[in-house]
């Protein structure tokens, strides 16, 4: 069964202690300069924005049923897990960040500033944590259970038991049930979703809209494709053929 986060903003207290979690078990930078900072980087896989009045929301990748980022990378660094995470493997990664403009919520990001760049985003804590049967650090970290970590039906039932509880607290939504297809995150709030940047998407899967279009795109992309994985496994090799020169040498001036 498909695992989930539901981020009840109602509950939310703006602590940001899911933030400090989620740096502590990535190895990222946290410091009061990077908790100002209300948008996901590199070195910010989430972040609490806050609209004052006391109303929150989280935003993170949203871990689609269906993503986009993995139906557009050409050699499968992106993989949508049984478990509901997005995962990522840089071993695979070529560097040509169609992930990042296949994305609708814009999450995955570039480690420009790096020499040999990857791509970063929230991976649900999946190798590390859940995979093992643990929930995500962030959801562990959370003092007031506003992202709670379990099974996708039933975070969904929970959502709706809420919503039919209290119909004056909620918008009548859960957002990520639907959209694109339904995603592995899902949120409830007080406040419209769309004050907060949560787009209105419809149901249907983005793939089969990207889909359509390569249909018709040439067969030279296919074959730029292969180019693109030969550039990147020669530049690789030499990064390894470096390596061992620069390990090499460094036995010889030992031996001396």
């Amino acid at each position: 069964m498909p695992k989930a986060l539901l981020y009840d903003a109602t509950q939310c207290v703006g602590c940001l202690e899911c933030e400090s979690a989620c740096a502590k078990q990535n190895g990222l930078p946290y410091d009061e300069n990077v908790a100002k900072q209300k948008k996901a980087s590199e070195y910010k896989f989430t972040y609490v924005e806050d609209a004052g009045n006391d109303k929150y929301m989280r935003r993170m990748c949203m871990h689609c049923d269906d993503p986009a980022c993995a139906s557009v990378c050409p050699v499968g660094a992106l993989e949508k897990t049984k478990l509901g995470a997005v995962t990522y493997d840089a071993s695979k990664c070529m560097g040509c960040r169609y992930c990042m403009l296949g994305c609708p919520f814009n999450v995955p990001k570039y480690e420009w500033s790096k020499a040999i760049p990857t791509i970063k985003k929230c991976t649900m804590c999946y190798a590390e944590r859940t995979s093992k049967g643990l929930p995500t650090a962030c959801a562990e970290a959370c003092p007031t259970g506003a992202t709670m970590f379990g099974e996708r039906a039933d975070l969904l039932a929970e959502a709706r038991k809420r919503i039919a509880e209290n119909p004056t607290q909620y918008v009548n939504h859960i957002y990520g049930e639907t959209e694109v297809g339904g995603t592995s995150n899902l949120f409830l709030s007080s406040v419209p979703f769309e004050q907060f940047g949560l787009k209105p998407f419809p149901a249907q899967k983005l793939p089969d809209l990207t889909g359509k279009a390569l249909h018709f795109v040439p067969d030279v992309v296919a074959v730029g494709g292969t180019l693109l994985g030969g550039l990147y496994w020669i530049t690789h090799r030499r990064e390894v053929v470096a390596a061992a020169e620069r390990a090499a040498d460094e036995r010889k001036k030992e031996n001396k």
